[in-house]
């Protein structure tokens, strides 16, 4: 249960929470580009799309020469068409670097399907492509022709950054703003595409930040229940960090997400603890749910071998890719579901892509579970000592639920 807090020590809390939610609430403003993972970046909660090395993550929709060559994606030939994501995304700043001759004719696709129709109503495309072109670089095709000159695209590295929230788009590129939509149809959720039309092209230092989540912790845990706590103790301390020891137990959320992109911090406090959050969990029932690991131990110094699953995995369902975070010191975790796909990235970098392709079950622990369920936090045994802060969540509404 939660700690008695006095009222001074209430009102001061009351204030963090506004100034939390405000911060949160004016991301949505900030052109700022990022070009590297650092430790600020990942507290901003950044996330890595492109590793560099693979193209984990991302699927072709189209015959294309996709390779990477020198921590870039690099196209050349093929059918035109999308290397797309493999996580649908809804709110969100997205930055990237992209490289091209000046006859290239390509396109960066924001809520899109994986083949999309006609930019004019199912997707939104940022074209590149030369000063002819009825929509040059920073347009967006079939919407709004940037006023901001092309940039000669002679083969240097340019930086585009994009606000994309609710139905305003913003872009600037190298800086220097390119674009600023208001669209009256809202089209939800969607991949991102990056396409090969005409001529090379290349994309490099993509990162992706989630935007306007809703903070689920206040000083009363009042978006939560405890009611099968059991044998573990929560508490909230004065600065909304929420710890849990003791034996197994659960803290349950009293609001239930099907589709969402939830994000939080997380710190055990001794090493090999084992924690997991649960979702799309059957309201009231025992950890009863999709589980994301917490356990960041690894065999033989390879974190690639991961121990029990390891953190960001699914547990019983697929490893992490590799082990990220470490005990002792707080990681991040960000969670997105989408239909029967879930991805996790661990201090920024994607350690799950995974797809549930077992028939489809009200129970989690027997098939697919598409229904709205609950988040768990989990007390796993008497050795649990952690911490969780800066717990927040945003609902979507699936678009594509499958390929067309």
């Amino acid at each position: 249960m939660a700690k008695k807090i006095p009222i001074a020590v209430l009102l001061i809390l009351c204030g963090l929470l506004e100034l939390q939610h405000a911060q949160a609430q004016s991301t949505v403003g900030e052109s700022s580009p990022i070009d590297e993972l650092n430790e600020e970046a990942i507290s901003k909660g950044w996330l890595r799309l492109f590793d560099g090395e693979s193209l984990f993550g991302w699927r072709a929709a189209s015959a294309v020469d996709w390779e990477v060559a020198d921590g870039a994606i690099v196209a050349t030939a093929g059918k035109q068409g999308l290397l797309r994501t493999t996580s649908q995304f809804d709110d969100y700043q997205l930055c990237l670097q992209y490289r091209c001759p000046s006859e290239t004719n390509s396109g960066i696709f924001l809520r899109t399907p994986p083949n999309p129709r006609n930019p004019a109503n199912d997707c939104y495309e940022f074209n590149i492509a030369p000063a002819s072109n009825p929509f040059p670089t920073g347009s967006l095709v079939a919407r709004e022709k940037t006023a901001l000159p092309t940039p000669a695209d002679d083969g240097e590295w340019r930086q585009v950054n994009m606000v994309v929230s609710g139905n305003t788009i913003t872009a600037w590129i190298d800086g220097e703003k390119a674009i600023h939509l208001v669209d009256d149809s809202y089209l939800g959720k969607g991949f991102i595409g990056l396409q090969y039309n005409q001529g090379k092209i290349e994309f490099r230092k993509i990162f992706l930040r989630p935007l306007n989540l809703e903070p689920m912790i206040d000083v009363e845990l009042s978006q939560w229940k405890s009611d099968q706590a059991m044998e573990s103790e929560f508490s909230v301390d004065e600065t909304l960090e929420l710890n849990v020891v003791g034996g197994q137990g659960q803290l349950e959320s009293k609001s239930s997400f099907a589709d969402f992109t939830f994000s939080m911090q997380c710190r055990t406090n001794a090493v090999g603890l084992n924690s997991g959050v649960f979702f799309r969990c059957i309201p009231g029932e025992f950890m009863n749910g999709y589980e994301s690991q917490i356990q960041n131990e690894f065999v033989d110094d390879d974190r690639s071998r991961p121990k029990d699953c390891g953190t960001g995995g699914i547990f019983r369902r697929v490893d992490a890719k590799q082990v990220v975070a470490n005990d002792r010191e707080w990681f991040s975790k960000t969670i997105i579901a989408s239909g029967p796909h879930v991805s996790v990235w661990v201090n920024g970098q994607q350690v799950t892509d995974w797809v549930d392709k077992r028939k489809p079950n009200t129970n989690p622990r027997r098939g697919l579970r598409l229904d709205a369920g609950t988040f768990i936090l989990q007390g796993h045994d008497p050795t649990t000592d952690i911490d969780f802060r800066n717990i927040s969540v945003k609902e979507q509404t699936i678009r594509w639920s499958k390929d067309r």
